[in-house]
């Protein structure tokens, strides 16, 4: 008998809640267990899942739950947060101050549950989130990991896309770094099935662009979202969502995330956005880019932005 794929989603705001309909709608989950302090809207969003289950071509079993049944999940998505506090103020250190006293008040009851899977933490700050949730977990390394430069690095493909007319799915590009204002586009790294950007840049003047202008339109895009939504739904959902699918098939994807750092790219004791391995263990390897020696003063420079962040840590 087929065992059925269990996913907890914890944080039913504009994200999870999306979260929680791209697992239901691409049939990454057989079964969704939904959690989320505020019972009122924990109900409306399972039966508004519920009744969009009755049309999908597949089926999905969607349930309100507690922290107690996340034990049974494989994979748990945890999108806590307060989208409030960046109103006015584009930077989600911000949200540190509502996020980490959150992710510290049940992370003990996750482990209660007897938890043993994959968890992905959507909430920000993503990377200084993730490595608090780590720590109180105790899970094995790689268990857990961020989205961090995933959706950030879907918004380069699609600005490349845009740009030089060559499908998206047909680039390899990343940003990495911090998932916020201090990430950076690795141009070195970016290739067209094998072809290199500089390579295209000789003889195509499609490939001749300002590449400051794409880095910056790439990490200014949350806020373009956010500016006319006061939030960002259907690109980070989409983020997660296949990451939950590449974990529950053991794909071996590689895929940008927020991963411990423990000496790759001279970098250790914090986590950051990086290419990975990912399979049915979580973050199986992280991959180490040829980054020149520019790029790898910046991705230093950024690393050091998340350890001056990780200071308001004593704080809180």
């Amino acid at each position: 008998m087929t065992k059925n794929r269990v996913v907890g989603v914890i944080g039913l705001g504009h994200v999870g809640a999306h979260v929680a309909y791209s697992l239901a709608v691409q049939g990454i989950a057989d079964e969704l267990v939904l959690v989320d302090q505020n019972q009122q809207k924990l109900q409306s969003e399972v039966q508004d899942l519920r009744d969009a289950a009755a049309y999908l071509p597949h089926r999905v079993t969607v349930r309100p739950g507690d922290f107690a049944d996340l034990g049974e999940c494989d994979v748990i998505v945890n999108s806590a947060g307060k989208i409030d506090l960046l109103r006015g103020n584009h930077d989600r250190v911000k949200e540190m101050d509502f996020t980490i006293p959150a992710v510290r008040s049940y992370t003990e009851k996750i482990k209660a549950s007897g938890f043993d899977g994959v968890v992905i933490n959507i909430t920000n700050p993503c990377d200084i989130v993730t490595r608090e949730l780590a720590l109180g977990l105790g899970l094995p390394k790689g268990r857990v990991f961020g989205t961090g430069t995933g959706l950030d690095t879907s918004r380069l493909l699609s600005a490349l896309a845009r740009q030089t007319g060559i499908d998206h799915k047909s680039i390899t590009c990343y940003m990495l770094g911090e998932h916020g204002n201090q990430q950076f586009a690795p141009w070195s790294c970016v290739s067209f099935r094998g072809m290199p950007l500089d390579k295209w840049a000789q003889t195509d003047e499609r490939f001749r662009f300002d590449r400051e202008a794409l880095q910056k339109e790439s990490i200014g895009g949350a806020w373009v979202t956010f500016s006319g939504k006061n939030c960002t739904e259907y690109g980070i959902s989409t983020t997660a969502a296949r990451m939950v699918h590449i974990v529950l098939h053991d794909e071996k994807a590689i895929m940008p995330a927020s991963m411990e750092l423990c000496g790759e790219y001279g970098e250790s004791g914090l986590f950051a956005g990086v290419p990975c391995v990912i399979g049915a263990k979580g973050v199986e390897e992280v991959v180490e880019l040829p980054l020149t020696d520019e790029e790898k003063a910046k991705f230093h420079a950024c690393c050091e932005g998340i350890r001056h962040n990780m200071e308001h840590l004593k704080e809180l």
